[in-house]
């Protein structure tokens, strides 16, 4: 079925023909509900949390083009977009918003207070001022959170690099939900005596230049759940395994373009479990204000063991035995 996707080079003609078909008052007249969703950037672990929420909607009964509508928009990574199709969204009149990743939810925070907006992929949402409190969120907005495991991920450095001793943490400065993991990392790294040297990114255009600059200095680098860096993944591991360098992800779609190792979330999953949540609100069991965020709790360990091989890397046989293996 095709889908409308909102990119930055037609945003204002195709966001003209969407406000245009939307009715004002949200469900239309033969009973179709108008779902909007706002996605801050292209990469595979958005991606995926966007299609497990369409996924898990038609499983809940909401088949597309049956009886809910699906508009969705895509940011490209700049806010002025993001808060420009915020607006259209909510003016569209929509049922109910997906906010993918933290950006883009603050982006529809701001444009309403009354259509119920459930987010995915948003580290903290209580740091970034979604929600008053996560038991009880007293906004119209809840969801699932896809903070990671960073002291299992740093657990898994030491266990697949024994002798590294400096850590690059690279991470987007602009970003609350990658500050609030680089401060993580950071304080696993000193609780495992590991020394560490931040590369600190503020868009895409500087990754390259920041990761040249520590890439001679560490033993491996760690990346965060971090927008910026996922959309520039293959630019960092590409200068990081030309050094001899690993690099640990704080998600699989990393090890897509070479990174060794994660243990992390599913975001398939994660969206899935969100379309749980906007069903309850779409089916009027529930509202956002009373419904706490959620959290994925089984992560999955995965390891590239080719890039383990590149690097000559002899992975632990009782790690091997539950790992997800993949071949980049």
């Amino acid at each position: 079925m095709k889908k409308l996707i909102l990119t930055a080079a037609a945003t204002l003609t195709a966001m003209t023909f969407v406000a245009g078909c939307a009715n004002q008052g949200g469900t239309t007249d033969d009973g179709m509900i108008n779902v909007g969703i706002l996605q801050i950037i292209d990469h595979p672990a958005l991606d995926a949390a966007r299609n497990g929420f369409i996924n898990g909607l038609a499983d809940e009964g909401w088949t597309e083009g049956e009886n809910i509508t699906f508009n969705p928009y895509n940011a490209q990574g700049d806010m002025s977009n993001a808060n420009t199709m915020a607006q259209h969204i909510v003016e569209s009149g929509v049922d109910l918003i997906l906010g993918i990743a933290t950006p883009t939810s603050q982006a529809l925070m701001n444009a309403t207070d009354t259509i119920p907006i459930v987010i995915t992929a948003v580290t903290d949402p209580l740091t970034a001022g979604l929600v008053e409190d996560f038991n009880r969120p007293n906004t119209n907005i809840t969801g699932t959170s896809d903070l990671t495991p960073v002291d299992q991920q740093f657990a898994l450095i030491r266990r697949l690099l024994p002798d590294a001793q400096v850590v690059g943490i690279m991470f987007n400065t602009g970003e609350i939900n990658s500050t609030i993991q680089a401060d993580m990392a950071m304080e696993q790294a000193r609780s495992l005596g590991l020394t560490y040297i931040l590369g600190a990114v503020t868009s895409t255009a500087d990754v390259a230049q920041v990761t040249e600059s520590i890439i001679e200095q560490v033993d491996v680098i760690y990346i965060p759940t971090c927008n910026t860096m996922a959309a520039a993944y293959a630019t960092t591991i590409r200068i990081a395994e030309d050094m001899g360098v690993p690099v640990v992800v704080g998600e699989e779609a990393g090890l897509l373009h070479g990174a060794l190792a994660t243990e992390g979330i599913n975001y398939y999953l994660l969206g899935r479990q969100t379309a749980v949540m906007a069903a309850q609100i779409l089916r009027g069991e529930a509202i956002p204000q009373e419904m706490p965020i959620q959290w994925q709790e089984e992560t999955t360990l995965t390891i590239n063991t080719a890039a383990a091989e590149r690097f000559g890397i002899t992975i632990p046989q009782d790690l091997l035995d539950y790992a997800v293996i993949v071949n980049y």
